[in-house]
């Protein structure tokens, strides 16, 4: 009697293993960090540099913002300075041979060709407007060059990174599939790691991407907007001395 209950609790516990479902399979770990490190190695390089990349750009947008902000404040100081009636020389003097503000290196430009222009006996060498303007327009260059520098990059961060992305992309999707041919199994557990992976590649170039096009938008619009106010000094500027050569 004993030894028919044990086997029925035997059957029992063999029918219930049967029935009872398949342990779920260990769940794949689809964090940002995870991703990277299940890349390949080409892959894996694509994002750094594209990490890189947006680092460095938007060190150049925080650069420029502050740049921008300052050579603004610059301006409008000087301008305020320059309009309010104190004599040109005696302004001059009060900037002295070396100024520090853009707008006081195109003025200082001018009086220096100015006073260079003048002979010993009070009279003016020939082509001295000429001479005035083109000092004025070196020093315009060269703040355009400052306010200018590091826009390229942000360029070319807005137009290679979404390309270098997707070659990332590419690179991951065709070891995906080269995994799928080996390993001779095309469920969608199997395919969606690996397709996961690379998108991430694209998803990086983009976020590299995009802040680098609208700060380089901005930038540059901000950028062009101060010069053309140093442009437009510059030409008041030339006209002032030109009345003085004229009489």
């Amino acid at each position: 009697m004993f030894q028919t209950f044990l086997a029925l609790a035997q059957d029992a516990t063999d029918v219930a293993t049967t029935v009872a479902p398949a342990a779920a399979p260990e769940a794949l770990d689809f964090s940002l960090t995870a991703l990277f490190m299940r890349a390949t190695v080409i892959v894996k390089f694509v994002m750094i540099g594209l990490i890189g990349m947006s680092f460095w750009s938007w060190s150049i947008v925080i650069q420029k913002a502050i740049l921008l902000r300052a050579a603004r404040k610059e301006a409008a100081i000087f301008d305020r300075a320059f309009w309010s009636g104190e004599p040109l020389d005696e302004l001059y003097e009060t900037i002295g041979p070396t100024p520090e503000g853009a707008s006081e290196k195109i003025f200082a430009a001018g009086m220096l060709e100015w006073r260079r222009s003048h002979r010993q006996d009070g009279g003016l060498i020939a082509g001295a407007q000429a001479r005035i303007d083109r000092a004025m327009d070196v020093a315009i260059s060269r703040e355009a060059e400052i306010l200018n520098k590091g826009l390229s990059f942000l360029a070319t961060t807005g137009s290679t990174a979404p390309f270098i992305g997707l070659f990332g992309t590419i690179w991951g999707i065709k070891h995906s599939f080269e995994e799928i041919a080996i390993s001779q199994n095309t469920s969608l557990a199997v395919v969606a790691p690996g397709i996961a992976e690379a998108l991430l590649a694209t998803g990086i170039g983009l976020i590299a991407a995009i802040p680098a096009v609208v700060a380089y938008n901005k930038l540059n619009a901000d950028s062009e907007r101060i010069l053309g106010g140093y442009e437009s000094f510059a030409d008041e500027f030339a006209t002032i001395l030109s009345r003085q050569l004229d009489a």
